[in-house]
Parts: structure tokens; sequence; C-alpha cells
């Protein structure tokens, strides 16, 4: 059976900045919400407290880090209390590249008085896809000098277009049966005394694809890894930390600038360029999005803090 599902895809920049918070951007933080669910990718610090000012709730279905730098998980600590405090009975997974189990235990150690629900752990590593209902979460190797991650979350396609009047024209009534064919179920019908079996193909488009957010972490560039789980992205959330004027610097720390960015968001065929984890150094975005837009022709943004980006269905 088909599902069908027109569930709302939002992504919340809870955090955007670099390795160091400035007042006006909080460490990595991102939360994607499909429908009910609710999965956070990195949990900087003071996570929870963006989540109170973009009036999320604190409903966390999922937690995925890509790496062990302290401004990618901090906020952990402090959300899972939170979390207890609010009464949450049922487990929580912490998704994650290697030292994924230890973090987890070390996080129970820490809170170990005050925790009243389970924390999992799983390790993951490159072209591992995690399944949840509609869609999945598929890890891909990056380049930080380190044990490190990104993830693409990849929606299931859509089915096609219901042609109503083809169903019409072989006899179907409009009503329930129409709602049958839309699910993938054939539907009998009686013409001229004999049963006849309608099917879904005879009345369906070919199916649409879903949506895909891709989210980087801290990284070089890294486009064959990226393209080996995914071909395209609707929204890409790439590592900009520096312009391009600071490739030299981009190179020895393993991030990259915002022009390798717009080029990586090219090759993707990507829809829209978020660029973030920028570093403090600056207080302008205007050459971030200069050095970009030179390598990428479609929407680049630099989002702000607690921005909410809503990602429409194609076809």
């Amino acid at each position: 059976m088909v599902c069908i599902t027109g569930e709302t895809l939002q992504v919340y920049f809870l955090g955007t900045a670099g390795a160091l918070p400035t007042p006006q951007r909080n460490p990595p933080c991102f939360m994607i919400r499909r429908g009910s669910d609710t999965i956070l990718f990195d949990c900087g610090e003071g996570a929870q407290q963006q989540m109170m000012r973009a009036r999320t709730g604190f409903t966390v279905d999922a937690i995925f880090i890509t790496h062990w730098h302290a401004d990618h998980f901090l906020g952990v600590i402090g959300l899972v209390q939170t979390l207890s405090f609010n009464g949450r009975k049922e487990p929580l997974t912490i998704y994650g590249p290697a030292w994924v189990h230890e973090f987890v235990t070390e996080l129970r150690h820490l809170c170990r008085f005050n925790i009243k629900f389970p924390i999992l752990s799983e390790e993951l590593v490159h072209g591992v896809s995690i399944p949840f209902e509609g869609y999945q979460v598929r890890a891909f190797a990056t380049d930080h000098g380190m044990e490190s991650l990104g993830y693409a979350l990849v929606e299931e396609s859509r089915p096609g277009r219901f042609d109503r009047e083809s169903a019409i024209a072989l006899g179907v009534p409009p009503g329930p049966l129409f709602g049958r064919l839309q699910r993938g179920e054939p539907v009998s019908i009686l013409q001229d005394g004999v049963t006849v079996s309608i099917t879904p193909e005879q009345v369906m488009g070919p199916p649409r694809p879903g949506r895909t957010v891709v989210y980087t972490g801290d990284t070089r560039p890294v486009i064959k890894d990226l393209l080996a789980v995914v071909d395209h992205a609707d929204l890409l959330i790439h590592d900009a930390t520096y312009d391009d004027a600071a490739m030299e610097r981009a190179r020895e720390v393993f991030h990259s600038t915002s022009g390798e960015a717009g080029d990586i968001a090219g090759r993707l065929s990507a829809d829209t360029l978020a660029l973030v984890h920028l570093s403090s150094r600056y207080t302008s975005t205007a050459s971030h999005i200069r050095d970009a837009a030179k390598r990428f022709y479609g929407k680049v943004i630099v989002p702000d803090d607690l921005d909410m980006f809503e990602i429409p269905f194609r076809g």
C-alpha cells in the first residue's frame, strides 16, 4: 500500500555560529521537523534556550551528532536534563560517528541522578541509513581531520497525480474507490455484469520525488562522498566558516569557504544553499554571499539564529 503524505518539512536554524558563539549566533544546532517528527542535527551549548525562543517545544525524537568537537554536542547535557524534568519516558537515541557509545556512557554518568528515560547510542559510518516513517536519514563521510559525518534527510517518493477523468472513463464511480486507488490498491467494479479490476497504474501518474535536506557539519568539500548518498538537495546546509579570502586558513583547519560551499551546491543541483558555521571574525555576511553566488546560481541564504525555512513539495 502506498503511503499518501502531505507532511510539512521545516528547518529551524537554532545555532549558526562557528566554534565561538557571538551575541547574535549560538553554537551549531539544526532542528528538522517533518510532520510530527522532530530531529536535531548537532546540539550546541544553549540549544534548549534557542528552542524556547523559537517556540518549538521540547519534543525530540532523535539526535544526530556530526563529530565530537564541543561546540556541536555540549547542549545535549542540558537538553536531556530538561526532557527528564518535563516527564519524558520514551527512549532517546543519539546517533553519531565513532565515540558515540563512549559519549552516551559519559552522559549517563554525568546525569545519573536526574535522567528518568533511557538514552541509547548508535554508531554510524558512511552509507548507513536510519529509517523513519516516510523518510530516512543517510550518513556520509566528511573531512574534518577526525571521525566525522554529514547527514541527508531523504523522503520517500510520493505517488503520482491521480487522473480523475481517466478513472471515470474506466467506469470507476467517484467516491471511496478513488481513495483506494490513490493508496495503491486495485479496485473491482461491475461493467455489464462482469467484474473488472482497475489497477492504480491505470489512473496514477509517475511517482513524484520526495524532499531532501543535507547538512554537512564541519568539513572540507566532499562532493564524491556526498553524491554517493544523494543526487539533489532541496536545501543544502553547508559549512562556510570562512569567505574565499581565507582559503588557506580553511584548508588548515578542515573547514570550507563560502565559495566552495557554492560549488558543492551547484554540483549537487541544490535549490537553496544555506551558509552556516560562520567564524566570529566576520561582522558582515556580504562576502560569504558574494563568493557563493559566483559559483552557484540558485538561492543563497545566510540564516540568522531562530530563522525557520519551510520546504515545499516538488511537482
